[in-house]
């Protein structure tokens, strides 16, 4: 498998498993930094590498109505700052290829959003900016047809590449995990990331908005460490009842250092069984 750097941290191989964790969306921008300020404290504590992850503009939601965050030039500022202040990479999502150049600037990661992920030009232009790459398998793919997103990558001279399972389409406003799906990514030769909180949401599920089953997240996070990852997932907010975005399937801030201990506990044992 190919390593990726990201800043001074390595995703793959037999390096720690990185965690990418933050608000699913931009709220205000001081809630934002404590909760990314928070993880990062934990993140040192148990030994970590940290990403913070927010997004500037949730462009896919339920209804037109619904918050969407500051947007691309306010949202891009706040992300500066708090990247600065953190002193970790920045990774956030985007959705149009007239995104790419302003978010290059600022971002070390870009997302590619699940239902974007076959959209060849984003993918491409994206990758020419020689950033690392993170997309999220869409819900209605097969495991191996992310081999044609990789390629598209490749294409672009861009080889640092991470791949996100996140759940696939079960029905109606539900989501499934198949755990196969980790070892077979990851067979593509890159990194896999497992986003435990999007996996447990339930798309529409809630009529205008998403809904979610958060108390189901720490078992799929434990189920996808036991089968083995390079990076974990995890939207995270002090009070996810109040959060304006995917609030149904956030975790807790204050839950979060027993879930990475439980996530790490079984990393140590997978690791040591290779």
């Amino acid at each position: 498998m190919k390593t990726v750097q990201i800043n001074n941290l390595t995703a793959g191989g037999q390096n720690p498993i990185i965690l990418i964790a933050g608000p699913c969306v931009l709220e205000e921008e001081e809630r934002a930094l404590m909760i990314g300020k928070t993880i990062k404290n934990i993140a040192g504590r148990l030994g970590m590498p940290y990403i913070f992850k927010a997004s500037y503009d949730k462009a896919n939601r339920t209804s037109y109505q619904s918050f969407r965050g500051p947007g691309l030039k306010e949202g891009l500022a706040a992300l500066n700052r708090i990247k600065k202040e953190l002193n970790v990479p920045i990774l956030s999502d985007i959705h149009c290829v007239s995104q790419v150049e302003s978010t290059a600037e600022v971002l070390d990661v870009i997302q590619i959003p699940a239902f974007l992920c076959r959209q060849t030009d984003l993918v491409y232009e994206a990758a020419k900016t020689g950033k690392t790459i993170n997309v999220k398998k869409g819900q209605f793919l097969a495991p191996l047809d992310m081999r044609n997103v990789v390629a598209k990558i490749e294409e672009a001279g861009n080889h640092n590449i991470l791949l996100t399972e996140r759940g696939a389409s079960f029905g109606y406003n539900n989501l499934v995990v198949d755990f196969r799906s980790l070892p077979l990514m990851r067979s593509l030769g890159y990194p896999v990331v497992f986003d435990a909180t999007h996996s447990v949401q339930l798309p529409g599920g809630a009529k205008t908005t998403s809904s979610g089953q958060r108390e189901f997240v720490p078992y799929l996070a434990r189920a996808a460490a036991a089968i083995g990852i390079d990076a974990l997932f995890l939207e995270v907010h002090d009070n996810p009842d109040e959060a304006q975005s995917d609030g149904p399937n956030m975790v807790y801030l204050d839950k979060l250092e027993e879930l990475l201990k439980d996530i790490l506990s079984i990393d140590d044992v997978v690791r040591k069984h290779k």
